[in-house]
């Protein structure tokens, strides 16, 4: 039996009967007021114990208000008491929501207990709905096996079953079932495609409230996947919006607020992601704790980071490891702006060893490019973006497009080539910019700048740097900020009358006799960027040969 609450002595109006409880209790549950449905049936079940089905909605009840152990109590309860009855269709169905819920929250002894008494239930049984359901728990667990093709094949069978018997529930699953197991299988737009007509019923109201939270939380879990940001802000917002309007769910609210405090981040709203991200936390770690809370505290570090609250940033990053929640790239990143180059690029050359999906590399590969410039490996820079550029190909996703246009810009200025640099960055800055993005747009404004200037146009570089310390000074990105207001200070490059700086640097070496390998290896670039700057100099110069470069360097009192 549950154990309720003690209820306190009322004055007042007559306590109403049992029969009125329930009658009040079922009304509520289809008006979805779940909290006064939960008092309600609470009430008439302290009376004298309900029935399989009303017990089986209170169950409904208290899932949707985050009463995870009532939840499988009366569940059980439930499926004991039409066991009793002889019902054995709904004692499965029982045993699989309580399956597929205990495997949602990592129990999996216990999910494998129940989802295997509703496989026996139903062995016998004559073709059913419930059968279409107990496929579904097949599909999940392939598709987090990373068996793509059996999580596919799974959810088509449960979707023909529930459009043979009508049920709207069990389409819409299938559905988004679908849709996730073609993403697996890199097939993104056919998979999305799936996504969006399962979200078409949730929007529509077709479906459960059950179901719908868990489509939601689904399907913007995959826009996540695949970097999305457009698609994930859309349902998140839809999401929050569902959840408004039934004040009283909790079990969405947890994911719905990690997501919500990523968009939000991405778009600037940094004191609201990091209320949301904290609220996350708060409700993630209520009893029992969800292993989502990894997750939530990982978002707050990254927003600590940001703003400058390293102390902060570093413990939070260590408590999301205890969550089984890997503290990187972030924590990477942190060691990077606190000027420990090696302890940063030990870290996240460990990890881009240890990740080795496709999706998780994406998330890797451009702090990656950021510290191996930091310790001048342009070669692992290199490589590093043209993995990510080769990601963004795959997935189509505005997002990654412009991570990789950045990054390919930032290897193009570290390897001197400041002209194909500023193109591609103004790019990613464009990007950025659609994708309303102002903290990646001002961080790509500050590698812009620093082409310009290497290209001589240094009012185009303060232009940008003048927008990008706006940028950050709004946000509150007070690393971000400083380094910009140093790079404002710090006086124009000025070139030797034609030659740029970096030429200049070129010149010199000529003049010192050094090859092309020579003085690739002295500035750290290759010997094809080289190449380039040397006939450049002769061109500006009209020079035809080293020697007569050499003599221009000590006329002009270069060297």
């Amino acid at each position: 039996m549950v154990s309720y609450p003690p209820v306190k002595p009322r004055t007042g109006p007559l306590k109403p009967t049992r029969a009125q409880s329930l009658d009040e209790g079922r009304k509520l549950l289809r008006q979805r007021a779940w909290s006064a449905a939960f008092s309600k049936l609470s009430a008439a079940d302290r009376e004298a114990p309900l029935e399989p089905d009303d017990l089986e909605g209170l169950a409904g009840a208290a899932h949707l208000l985050g009463i995870d152990v009532v939840n499988a109590e009366l569940m059980s309860r439930a499926h004991r008491g039409f066991l009793d009855c002889g019902n054995t269709r709904s004692a499965a169905r029982c045993a699989l929501q309580l399956g597929i819920t205990l495997m949602i929250n990592g129990d999996q002894a216990q999910s494998g207990g129940w989802l295997s008494r509703a496989g026996r239930l139903l062995a016998e049984a004559p073709d059913c709905v419930e059968k279409g359901y107990l496929l579904l728990p097949v599909g999940f667990r392939s598709l987090h096996s990373g068996d793509g093709e059996a999580a596919l094949a799974a959810f088509v069978q449960a979707g023909v079953i529930g459009e043979r018997f009508l049920d709207r529930d069990l389409i819409t699953l299938a559905l988004q079932g679908q849709g996730r197991a073609l993403i697996r299988q890199g097939k993104i737009r056919r998979g999305v495609a799936l996504l969006d007509e399962a979200m078409i019923g949730v929007m529509a109201g077709e479906v459960s409230s059950v179901t719908a939270g868990g489509v939601y939380c689904s399907v913007i879990e995959a826009c996540g996947e695949i970097y999305d940001m457009n698609r994930a802000h859309e349902w998140t917002s839809a999401l929050e919006q569902w959840c408004k309007a039934q004040p009283d769910i909790v079990p969405y609210r947890g994911h719905c607020l990690v997501r919500r405090a990523e968009i939000l981040q991405m778009h600037g709203a940094w004191t609201d992601a990091l209320d949301q991200a904290r609220q996350a936390r708060d409700l993630l770690s209520q009893p029992p704790p969800k292993a989502a809370v990894g997750a939530a505290i990982y978002r707050l570090a990254e927003l600590q980071r940001l703003r400058g609250d390293f102390v902060e940033a570093e413990e939070s990053y260590r408590k999301a490891s205890e969550w089984s929640r890997a503290p990187q790239p972030g924590f990477a990143l942190l060691r990077l702006a606190q000027g420990h180059l090696q302890p940063a690029n030990a870290a996240i050359r460990r990890m881009a060893e240890e990740v080795t999906d496709v999706g998780g590399r994406a998330r890797i590969l451009e702090p990656f490019v950021q510290i191996a410039l930091a310790v001048k490996d342009l070669p692992a820079a290199r490589a590093a973006a043209n993995e990510l550029e080769e990601i963004a190909v795959k997935y189509g996703a505005d997002f990654l497009r412009a991570l990789s246009r950045r990054a390919e810009g930032a290897v193009l200025l570290a390897d001197d080539d400041a002209s194909a640099a500023a193109s591609v960055l103004r790019q990613a800055w464009s990007i950025w910019r659609d994708l309303e993005a102002p903290y990646e747009a001002a961080q790509t404004r500050v590698l812009l700048a620093r082409a310009y200037r290497r290209l001589g146009d240094d009012d185009a570089a303060v232009i940008e740097l003048s927008a990008a310390h706006d940028a950050f000074q709004k946000l509150g990105a007070l690393p971000d900020l400083a380094q910009a207001e140093n790079l404002v200070a710090d006086a124009p490059e000025v070139p030797n009358g034609p030659l740029t700086a970096r030429e200049t640097q070129v010149i010199q070496l000529i003049a010192e006799g050094r090859t092309n390998k020579g003085i690739a290896n002295a500035l750290g670039v290759s010997e094809k960027t080289v190449a380039r700057h040397v006939s450049n100099i002769f061109t500006k110069l009209d020079l035809t040969s080293r020697a007569a470069a050499t003599a221009y360097a000590f006329r002009n009192k270069i060297v």
